[in-house]
């Protein structure tokens, strides 16, 4: 796997491209505590600045967390095709109704009651660290390559990780 460290414009572009594509991570808050505390979460959208969006219930354990602290790691694993994203940044509560109903989909409604519930808020994390791991090809491709890497001896290339620098 080589290292390509990508900044600036190319590293927000990494971010959306693996963040959407994904879709679900886990976001870890009480990063001083053990054990932390994880929930899946859906992006709803990464923004030109590299901010990831989610929605999220005001009452919600993670809510409160960001209350406390606003430090947050997301955690991006998409086994299908062998990416993956790991990005630290501070998060913020947004309760703007007009960007909640940007983000708001028909899909939500298994957690709100629609897009005017008034328990909805959105979930802000600015990126102040990132890496990523982003093989080209298949899981099936990926496994073929480290089995012949391993009879052959000889690299093999794989994809690409590296620091997202922001």
């Amino acid at each position: 796997m080589s290292t390509k460290n990508l900044y600036d414009k190319d590293a927000r572009e990494k971010i959306k491209e693996l963040a959407e594509d994904i879709d679900y991570c886990m976001l870890v808050t009480k990063l001083d505590v053990v054990p932390l505390s994880a929930v899946p979460m859906s992006t709803k959208q990464v923004d030109e600045h590299g901010a990831v969006w989610f929605l999220s219930k005001k009452s919600s354990e993670h809510n409160r967390n960001i209350e406390k602290s606003s430090e947050v790691q997301l955690l991006y694993s998409g086994t299908k095709e062998m990416e993956f994203l790991s990005l630290y940044g501070e998060a913020f509560i947004e309760t703007n109704r007009e960007v909640i109903h940007k983000l708001f989909s028909k899909a939500d409604n298994a957690w709100f009651d629609g897009k005017d519930d008034p328990e909805i808020t959105a979930i802000k994390v600015n990126p102040k660290e990132a890496y990523y791991w982003d093989n080209k090809d298949s899981k099936m491709v990926t496994i073929f390559k480290l089995g012949m890497a391993a009879v052959s001896g000889e690299d093999q290339d794989i994809g690409e990780k590296g620091k997202l620098n922001l």
